[in-house]
């Protein structure tokens, strides 16, 4: 008899990233999953995950409700969620924690950390990049579900834009020299030139983009462009470009078999700017002022084999056909 899976909470503040996370950990171990968005409240939300009393209250009636019932395990990430796992494991379900919460591991029964956070301990299990769910199968799924990008012609570059941030200061001219590059290798070799931007990319960037690609290169930055092709475009891609601003981004981008560039990994500090790192002296990616040259890559795949980590360490029985099922298998196999 196969035992039913345990009931899960994802726990995110909304954040798309944070919520990107969750589900491709959830997605890996192939649970059902149920989503909580939080609601932060005062003065709660203004120290979490630090514990004040009351903190039963943090996030509103609904998540109330969930410490009445608790359920066998939780996910979260972010700051605020970190939080609402603490006081689900008071209530007794197992929880699992996304990024370094800033404090202690020992009030998570496991966190997951990047290895750029520099997170040690005996709970803690880290991996290059972010969690995210491309791999193999996800970018074959992507292509059949965006079969106009096979008539794109060859080489098919993209171009991924987040935004200047006050951890990664990049601007208008850097992102000028970028696709003065781009539109040069394009002239030379007559390629498809795509760029998606995010909900963070400021307007003037969008329209300076919309301004020096028309005719030249297609653009999507809002609804009102269409569907988001993003995974179509991440499926169909033979060259990545990446800003250096977001860990998400360059982490599903690293995790596609193509080569990335990134556009001034030099601008980037903090924890970041270790990732950066990590990509470039790995051989991952390159700088974008290296030049577009291809060179072979080997895919930063790393979530499955997190996932079956987990899953081990929690006594966790994985579906069969999970990602994660299948990386346990691998790595069997691999030992034996």
């Amino acid at each position: 008899m196969v035992a039913e899976p345990p009931r899960l909470l994802l726990l995110h503040d909304g954040a798309a990233g944070n919520r990107r996370q969750v589900t491709a950990l959830a997605g890996a171990l192939g649970l059902a999953a149920e989503e909580l968005p939080l609601v932060p409240r005062r003065p709660w939300a203004l120290v979490a995950p630090r514990r004040w009393p009351g903190a039963g209250h943090a996030f509103g009636p609904e998540f109330a409700a969930r410490l009445a019932t608790p359920p066998a395990l939780a996910f979260g990430c972010g700051r605020q969620a970190a939080l609402a796992t603490r006081l689900l494991r008071e209530r007794g379900s197992r929880v699992v924690q996304v990024l370094d919460p800033r404090l202690p591991p020992r009030h998570w029964d496991l966190v997951v950390a990047p290895h750029h956070d520099g997170l040690h301990g005996d709970n803690v299990l880290g991996l290059h990049g972010s969690l995210n769910p491309v791999d193999a199968d996800w970018l074959a799924a992507a292509r059949a579900a965006w079969p106009a990008g096979a008539a794109a012609a060859s080489p098919r570059r993209v171009l991924l834009l987040g935004a200047p941030t006050a951890a990664c200061r990049w601007d208008a001219a850097m992102l000028d020299a970028a696709l003065d590059l781009l539109l040069a290798a394009q002239a030379g070799d007559g390629g498809t030139l795509l760029v998606t931007a995010s909900r963070r990319t400021p307007a003037p960037l969008v329209a300076r983009l919309r301004a020096r690609l028309a005719g030249r290169g297609t653009v999507w930055a809002t609804p009102a462009d269409g569907p988001n092709p993003y995974p179509g475009w991440l499926g169909w891609a033979e060259h990545l470009v990446v800003t250096p601003d977001s860990a998400n981004l360059l982490s599903e981008a690293a995790a596609t078999a193509v080569p990335l560039s990134i556009l001034a990994p030099d601008r980037a500090s903090g924890r970041l700017r270790g990732l950066l790192a990590q990509l470039l002296e790995s051989g991952r990616a390159r700088p974008l002022a290296a030049g577009l040259a291809p060179w072979p890559v080997r895919p930063w795949t790393e979530t499955a084999q997190l996932a079956a980590r987990l899953a081990e360490r929690l006594g966790l029985q994985l579906p069969p056909g999970s990602a994660a099922q299948a990386a346990a298998m691998a790595a069997a196999a691999a030992s034996s």
